[in-house]
Formats: structure tokens, sequence, C-alpha cells
């Protein structure tokens, strides 16, 4: 029996002088975490998709945090929460942010079914990834989709799909945050994030390939061959012509819609701009009428 009693009561020693070590080492070693990383975490929406830049919702947080202590929040945003929350959080921490203009992502490539046909079966592994490290894919492209769908997997919010009958990647604007995982999925950077525009309109080349122009029309019909008409044409200096390949700057597009006449190709698209007016029929009578009107005028002129 006083063996039992020996051997509890050395025990309980043991224990009481590992707690009181622990203890001592937990107050020489803390570390000081400021309650304001807790109070923003909360605040933000916990998606954890990287599209601030930093390693989750709780890197952005930190990363708010001294911000906030270095007097300025600029080039901080969270795109899931936007701007709501973007406004909470420079409220809590007693900063003004600038509010940035909303993005979304853009699909650059056209070339679907119709205008692209697959000119070889790809049998292996199916991820744009895998195809990609294989070559140009099924069709003579070696820039634009693959149609996988490693995009789609990659978006957590359900705004980007694969439409089965063109075979390219469509984006929900409504849903999609701009978190850019989209764009990290790609193998060929053909997904960008631009900015949303007034009323969602953009106008953007929905094409990367760099090949020369009889070689990238016969890989697809409506890819961008370099002529450089909308370069000429756009009066604000948008659309600059690089490797064979033009590019609409959104900083600089005033949405004017004169580079996308003048594509040959159809290689520019316009989104979300009401459709055009159908011109009204031109009878014999308003023609007849329109002459007399001209001639009128021409007497009232002379006389």
């Amino acid at each position: 029996m006083n063996f039992i009693l020996i051997a509890v009561i050395v025990l309980g020693v043991i224990a009481l002088i590992a707690a009181l070590v622990l203890y001592a080492a937990s107050k020489k070693f803390a570390v000081y975490e400021d309650p304001r990383l807790a109070q923003v975490s909360e605040l933000l929406p916990g998606a954890n998709c990287g599209g601030c830049g930093f390693p989750g919702c709780s890197g952005m947080a930190d990363a708010l945090v001294k911000g906030a202590d270095a007097g300025s929040l600029d080039g901080l945003n969270c795109p899931v929460g936007g701007a709501e929350v973007m406004g909470r959080v420079a409220d809590l921490l007693g900063m003004a942010i600038a509010n940035g203009e909303p993005k979304v992502a853009v699909v650059r490539c056209n070339g679907s079914c119709e205008h692209r046909p697959k000119i070889a079966e790809y049998a292996g592994l199916r991820t744009c990834a895998a195809m990609n490290a294989c070559g140009a894919g099924e069709t003579a492209c070696g820039f634009g989709c693959l149609g996988c769908g490693d995009c789609a997997e990659a978006c957590q919010f359900g705004a980007i799909s694969i439409n089965h009958e063109t075979g390219l990647p469509q984006v929900d604007d409504d849903r999609c945050t701009a978190c850019g995982a989209c764009v990290k999925a790609c193998p060929r950077n053909i997904i960008e994030l631009r900015k949303k525009g007034p009323k969602s309109r953009r106008v953007y080349v929905s094409c990367v390939n760099k090949d020369k122009g009889a070689v990238a029309m016969k890989a697809c019909a409506v890819s961008c061959i370099g002529c450089g008409k909308c370069e000429k044409e756009c009066p604000f200096g948008a659309i600059t012509l690089e490797s064979n390949l033009a590019y609409i700057d959104p900083e600089k597009c005033r949405l004017c819609r004169k580079c996308e006449k003048v594509c040959p190709k159809h290689a520019i698209a316009a989104v979300n701009f009401p459709a055009p007016r159908p011109a009204s029929p031109v009878t014999a009578d308003s023609k007849a009428a329109t002459s007399a009107t001209d001639e009128l005028k021409k007497e009232e002129t002379t006389a």
C-alpha cells in the first residue's frame, strides 16, 4: 500500500513541476497577436481563394492590419467580398480605402468547334494541363482553348462552365468574383481579368494566336491575323500590335467599337452592347420624296 501511495505522490510532483515549466515557457515565449486580426478575419468571406494575392483570408487579414499600421490600404482588395466588405474592414481599422473598379474573367478565345475543327483525337488524361503538355491539342491552333475544363474545376463559385456546343468556357458575370483561380488554372493564358465596364460592357480581342496571318487563318476562321486595321482605326490609342496579335488596353478603351467594325476576321468581341436597330425599309415613294426635297434645296440655293 505504501508503494502505491509513494508512486502517486511522485507522479503528482512530476505533473506539478511539468505544469510550472509549461506555464513559465508560455509566458516567456508568448507571441502577441493583434486582436484586430481576428476581427478582420470575421469580416472577410472566408473563401480562401487566393484572389487577393495572399495565402487565404488569414494572410489577407494580416496584410490589412499591417497596412493600417503603415497608414495605407492601397492595393489591398478582396475580390470576393468586394467594396462592401472592404468598406467594413476600412471602418474597423479607421482607414479610408479607394474603391477599385470591379473586374470579371474574360475568355480570350472564340475558336469554337465551328471555327476551329478538330484534326486529331486526344486519348490521354482529360485535363488542359496534360493535353497542353502533349502538344497543340486536338486542333491546329497551339494557342487556343483546349476545352477540358480546368478553369471550371478551379472556380469555387460556379462562375465558369464549358459550353458543350462551342467547346469553350463561358463566364457568368453575376457569379464571377475575379478571384483569378481560372486564370492560374489555364495553361495557355487565354483567361484574363478585365474591368467589368459600365453596364458590364467591354471590348477585347478574343484571340491569343501569335502566328502569322496565313498560319493563323488555317488554324482558326476567327483568329487575329495581325493586320493592324484596328490599331489604325482606334482614335484613343488603346490598341497595340505585338507578335502578330492585337491587344486592347482596358484603361484606354472608350468602347466606341470602331475596331470591331474594321476587323476582317471578327476577332474582336463586344459584350453586352444593345443590338443595332434594323434599318427602316426604303420605298419608291420615300426615294421620290427625298429626290424632290434635294431638288428644292438646290433651287433655293441657286436663287
